[in-house]
């Protein structure tokens, strides 16, 4: 499984057709080219990467940034286990405005890999909630700074949601992206959308294997889930395509990555399916729709792994001091990575002005990006 996925890297950035000595040749000049432009030398600026004491075990964390004085940004990452740690040379940019603070998970990438699977400790939900607020607390001493800006995609929204409706106290303010929104099982859009695709490609097997799991995901499986997000990708031209170029390309080619650690970030990913379970009863309408800080949805305009139609319908319900929402168009999942300058665009326009400024009065937008 993990030299297939490696595989799959290897084609997706497009260097298949480069064989032997060649090929890794090519990945060793590509790195140590992406290395000197994710250099950082300003005077006020920061780079450092290792491990921290978090929650009892060893966890890697990344704080990176041009100018010490910008709003520093606490990022949760996806998956669950699949780290933020790869996509530096795409998101480079942000570091001149913001100090990126970057986690990978328990049980996910260099963590993982530090600890092995018997390092990782308790793997819930629970408690890697406790140690994002371990991470949070962490970048406010290390940095200095009362709150920071919270950055949450994919499934990390899961975890983004609570943190910010717990402790406005820590945060200047929520930036949700890929919106990950539970609803106690409600809403079967997306399912129902997942089998016209598979059914219009003529993908019987797949077919039957989604209508077997039945349309409730708060009753999946681990294994389920983990399926039904692989035929979400593999169903949907655009998600593909991201995939291929952005996720799996930017693993190629990073220079914090080694080929040890893309094997540990595929064997994090499924070691971290386990925490899913945790999440089947979440409903995020009941859980609170109130927040004491500002609260953004960058969504992409055609996500069909956490679909755009209920991220809105939620959106739409919150109260928040102010409260925006953007679509970033020519997106599906990955959308802030697909589209990195446009989502620092929304970050400097609509998330830093109210960063400034607690006591803004309610406000709404709606924004096409």
């Amino acid at each position: 499984m993990i030299s297939e996925a490696l595989a799959t890297v290897i084609s997706a950035a497009g260097v298949l057709a480069v064989s032997g000595a060649g090929l890794f040749g090519h990945r060793a000049l590509r790195r140590s080219r992406n290395a000197r432009l994710m250099r950082i030398d300003s005077p006020d600026g920061i780079d450092e990467q290792g491990f921290v004491r978090i929650g009892g075990i060893e966890q890697w964390i990344s704080i990176r940034g041009e100018d010490r004085s910008n709003p520093v940004i606490v990022e949760i990452h996806g998956g669950p286990g699949a780290t933020n740690s790869p996509y530096g040379m795409r998101t480079r940019s942000w570091e001149r405005h913001f100090t990126i603070v970057r986690w990978d998970m328990r049980g996910a990438g260099k963590t993982f890999g530090r600890g092995g699977p018997e390092g990782q400790g308790e793997t819930t939900f629970d408690r890697l909630y406790e140690d994002a607020v371990e991470v949070t607390h962490h970048a406010r001493r290390r940095l200095g700074v009362e709150r920071v800006l919270l950055l949450a995609n994919s499934f990390g929204t899961t975890f983004g949601l609570r943190l910010a409706r717990d402790h406005p106290e820590l945060y200047s303010a929520y930036v949700g992206t890929d919106q990950n929104v539970h609803d106690g099982g409600r809403d079967t859009t997306g399912y129902r959308a997942l089998l016209e695709r598979l059914r219009a490609a003529g993908k019987t097997k797949d077919v039957a294997a989604v209508e077997a799991m039945g349309s409730g995901r708060h009753r999946w499986t681990a294994k389920q889930r983990a399926t039904y997000d692989r035929l979400c990708t593999a169903s949907d031209p655009l998600t593909l395509d991201t995939l291929k170029r952005v996720v799996l390309g930017s693993m190629w080619l990073s220079p914090l990555h080694t080929l040890r650690d893309l094997r540990d970030f595929f064997k994090g990913q499924r070691f971290s399916e386990r925490i899913t379970p945790g999440t089947a009863a979440f409903d995020d309408w009941a859980d609170g729709t109130v927040f004491e800080l500002p609260f953004f949805l960058f969504q992409g305009d055609s996500d069909v792994i956490t679909p755009t139609e209920r991220a809105r319908a939620y959106f739409d319900d919150v109260e928040a001091p102010v409260k925006e929402f953007a679509l970033i168009e020519n997106s599906s999942h990955w959308a802030a990575f697909r589209h990195p300058e446009v989502f620092l665009d929304l970050l400097l326009t609509h998330v830093r002005p109210a960063l400034t400024d607690r006591s803004l009065t309610d406000r709404t937008r709606t924004t096409a990006a």
